[in-house]
């Protein structure tokens, strides 16, 4: 007990100072660490080394509460009750959480001084640090995670529900993206694909990571279930696996667009190095499924806790180079001075339409790694539900599963193509692209019936056990925040209420203004149009289920404002987003008055397609149900089931015949229904 008690410390402290080496030659290797130079002001050896090995261990506290949130929250097995055990690694957390915090105010203070040039003692104001911690993106980077790590610290030791360990593990997670949007990849060219290549790329490592090392430390202490969170956590390391493989060479195509120059410079070798340990810790990931975490079934521990060792080792080599790598400027960067358009779009002005505006709308692209990532994963998951469906022989409409891909190709379309592009520099266009997500790509998706498909692949948890990924989904979709906003009059509200809440506000120019807060809008026109739908035609379950009569009459009732809202938009005086537009500075094409003119008519000429589609479904889905409901009660009837309306009509009225005949009976001086004369006999 002494000796594994001994040896868990060892080697995690190996793994922490692993990373800190790698940190270090590899930005003296980069020559980032580069002398004084006469003449020009410097911040100091102590700002030279200090910020790096402060985020180095900005990134090792942070993985490790995030693992051991993951851990306790999601892995291991038990009620919902955490329990002694569980809870033990809650105090776990709350103490990384606790050095995370203070390592990300020391992060902070050496950004400080680096950014100024001079050394921390000068820098050591308290007016300066608030000052600095609000008005730079770097600055509320690093206050952010430093709140988020002290709530953790103080919260975590509280926690004795899984609910609750899992609404840390979300914010923790959070926590980590705040640096991603600041550095190098918000200052590059195509600044959108960048940040948001690498905050998916942050949170995949930061759960990859964070899970190895608790899930060694739970197989190393022996702890009850750690088979059990060994195998839950290989499908999340596989998932997170491919997220930080396709962000990282997403990202790092932004960054060093040129082949050439990775092997010549000191940023792109130590860009192909992390990718060889991607690779290796890929293969290794596949060795442990196929063959430690069958040892660890059966009670063999060494062989995965061995692997699990090097992995880990491979891990702390590559989270180094990543902090090198920040210290690092990519080939090329500030050699040349974007356009203030380019700036603000993150890709140059596109092209005039010219002669034929709608071919450029399908010819320029823009890689967009939310949507692309998004899709990509919608349409993986949604083939395998269908896929181990039929390895059991279940049948799965097909029509449903074109629906499905065909809304996910939409949406590539509406987000990648020209529409993404000239929607940022012509209102019409991105008026367009708003139509499409919140009243196209809506009604394919939902007869999709994707939670159906959930409901029926995800395996059910045992008695006792840890709620999985189909309670969860059950419970949101009967949860009473569902059944308020799934009411079709709420559903309605929202539905127009937003487009009038965005574009009759200052919100569209501010969401305009910041590729997160454009993707934002993006999101929430098309999460609005789902749940519109849903409510309309959804094929998958709900707490809510009108009559059909109900639904075509909301649909009859909404659409109205919507050209009210159309109407509205092309009789404004005011040009929505006026700031925004003129900063772009479009030189060709409409004036902004007559574009948005344009838009307002786009948006009343494609409201009426989709309404007469939606109609047409929902009564072709009225017909079909008044069918099943006539065979139905068809059925009951012929089996006698008094459980039936119409069969317990029927038995009624025969009891009413049957009492009536009897008082008859008795009202007559025979003792019958009939005369004496008549002949009994019935």
């Amino acid at each position: 007990m002494l000796r594994r008690a001994v040896r868990l410390p060892l080697i995690l402290a190996a793994s922490a100072v692993l990373a800190v080496g790698v940190t270090v030659v590899a930005m003296w290797a980069a020559g980032a660490t580069a002398q004084r130079v006469p003449g020009i002001d410097d911040a100091g050896p102590l700002t030279s080394w200090g910020l790096p090995l402060s985020r180095t261990v900005v990134d090792i506290t942070s993985v490790a509460t995030v693992g051991a949130l993951l851990l306790a929250g999601v892995l291991l097995p038990g009620g919902r009750d955490l329990g002694r055990s569980r809870m033990r690694y809650l105090t776990w957390a709350a103490l990384a959480a606790g050095l995370w915090a203070l390592s990300s105010a020391a992060l902070l203070v050496f950004t400080l001084s680096d950014l100024f040039a001079r050394p921390v003692a000068e820098v050591l104001d308290p007016a300066m640090v608030a000052d600095f911690a609000l008005a730079s993106a770097q600055g509320r980077a690093y206050a952010v995670m430093a709140a988020a790590g002290l709530v953790m610290a103080t919260l975590c030791p509280g926690v004795t529900t899984v609910r609750w360990a899992r609404v840390a593990l979300v914010l923790a997670v959070a926590a980590v993206l705040p640096p991603a949007f600041t550095g190098h990849s918000a200052a590059s060219t195509n600044h959108d694909a960048a940040v948001t290549s690498l905050a998916l790329h942050v949170a995949g490592v930061a759960v990859w990571v964070g899970g190895l090392v608790f899930v060694l430390v739970a197989a190393l202490r022996r702890a009850e279930g750690a088979a059990v969170a060994a195998r839950r956590f290989s499908p999340l390391a596989g998932g997170a696996f491919l997220a930080v493989a396709a962000s990282g060479l997403v990202n790092a195509l932004v960054r060093v667009p040129l082949s050439s120059v990775w092997f010549s410079s000191a940023h792109g070798r130590m860009v192909l190095v992390k990718s060889a340990a991607l690779l290796l810790l890929g293969g290794i990931g596949w060795w442990h499924r196929r063959r430690t975490l069958g040892a660890l079934n059966d009670g063999t521990r060494r062989p995965f806790v061995r692997l699990a060792i090097g992995e880990l080792s491979v891990m702390a080599a590559a989270m180094g180079l990543a902090v090198a790598l920040s210290r690092t400027p990519a080939p090329g960067a500030g050699s040349g001075s974007p356009s203030p358009a380019e700036e603000l779009l993150g890709f140059p002005m596109p092209p005039p339409l010219g002669d034929f505006p709608w071919t450029p709308l399908f010819t320029q692209w823009h890689f967009d790694p939310v949507f692309a990532f998004g899709t990509g994963a919608a349409a993986a998951l949604y083939l395998v539900g269908v896929f181990r469906l039929r390895a059991r022989g279940d049948r799965w409409p097909v029509g449903r599963t074109i629906a499905w891909m065909l809304g996910l190709a939409v949406t590539v379309l509406a987000t990648m193509s020209g529409l993404a592009v000239y929607g940022k520099v012509m209102f019409s266009v991105h008026m367009g692209q708003h139509m499409i997500l919140a009243m196209t790509v809506p009604i394919l998706l939902v007869l999709g019936a994707p939670a159906t498909l959930a409901l029926r692949t995800l395996p059910t948890a045992g008695k006792g056990e840890t709620a999985g990924l189909r309670e969860a989904l059950l419970w949101l979709l009967h949860s009473r925040y569902v059944k308020v906003i799934s009411h079709p009059a709420v559903a309605g509200i929202l539905f127009i209420g937003s487009a009038f809440a965005v574009y009759s506000t200052s919100w569209f120019e501010t969401l305009m203004g910041s590729h997160l807060g454009h993707t934002a809008m993006l999101i929430h026109f098309l999460a609005i149009g789902l749940l519109f739908f849903w409510v309309i035609i959804g094929v998958d379950p709900g707490p809510r289920r009108p009559p059909h009569l109900g639904r075509l009459f909301v649909l009859m009732l909404t659409m109205p404002f919507h050209s009210w809202f159309s109407i509205s938009v092309m009789s404004s005086t005011g040009i929505i987003g006026a700031r925004w537009w003129e900063a772009v500075g479009r030189t060709w094409g409409p004036s902004l008055a007559e574009d948005q003119y344009n838009g307002g008519a786009i948006a009343w000429a494609t409201g009426d397609i989709p309404v007469l589609i939606t109609t047409i479904i929902l009564a072709a889905q009225w017909v079909r149900s008044d069918r099943r409901e006539a065979r139905r009660v068809d059925r009951q009837i012929d089996r006698g089931d008094s459980g039936d309306p119409l069969a317990a009509y029927n038995a009624y009225l025969a009891s009413l015949h049957a009492r009536d005949r009897r008082l008859q009976q008795a009202a007559t001086p025979t003792g019958r229904g009939d005369s004496p004369a008549e002949d009994p006999t019935p």
